[in-house]
């Protein structure tokens, strides 16, 4: 299936210092060996407004790639959703609002055991409720909300120096935002280089 770019779009557009819809951020810093160096959790609100904007790059930068290139849409099969599976650590990520420090790590180590760069890197990820607005028959936005929209953001940074983050290389938007609806068995992987295959068989 195919990203419709204005679904990433409206997306972005609540993706602002003054207005967003973020509730928490989470992350760790992995070493060069890929093991966790260090973890954070802290609710986005509380971030000064220079922070906010740094780590409102960071996000925007998975929802603003080349869609269908680097932003890619893949299905979890029935398989991929059993017990243990990453497609149950992600959903109940995203129902705790990253509140859960143990899945946190779980999901850490779990990406620190299959990408290994060979240098420092950061893992974000972000947790958001959009509140969807309805649309009338000219697709002009009314206020009345139609669902809450609840989803994770993950972007895999370089980091360099005092844990400064490079361009994302990696990342994804779970669950997929298809039709201005979630949709929990889909979720968008993006890779900078366009080699999505080591995200696929991670994730899938």
């Amino acid at each position: 299936m195919q990203i419709n770019r204005e679904d990433m779009l409206e997306l972005t557009r609540r993706m602002t210092v003054a207005r967003n819809c973020f509730g928490r951020i989470a992350g760790a810093y992995m070493d060069e060996e890929s093991f966790v160096d260090g973890t954070f959790n802290t609710h986005f609100q509380k971030l000064s407004g220079a922070d906010k904007a740094k780590h409102l790059k960071l996000a925007k930068a998975v929802l603003f790639a080349d869609t269908n290139r680097a932003l890619k849409n893949y299905r979890f099969g029935p398989e991929s959703r059993r017990p243990g599976s990453i497609w149950q650590l992600l959903m109940a990520l995203r129902e705790c609002e990253l509140k859960n420090d143990a899945l946190l790590l779980s999901l850490y180590e779990y990406i620190g055991e299959r990408y290994r760069p060979g240098f420092s890197y950061g893992i974000y990820i972000f947790h958001g409720n959009y509140d969807v607005p309805l649309k009338g028959s000219d697709k002009v936005q009314q206020r009345e909300s139609e669902e809450v929209y609840n989803f994770l953001i993950c972007a895999i940074c370089p980091v360099t120096g005092d844990y400064e983050a490079g361009e994302p290389k990696a990342g994804f938007l779970f669950p997929e935002f298809r039709d201005r609806t979630g949709e929990t068995e889909g979720i968008n992987l993006f890779s900078a280089e366009e080699r999505h295959e080591w995200m696929a068989k991670m994730l899938l």
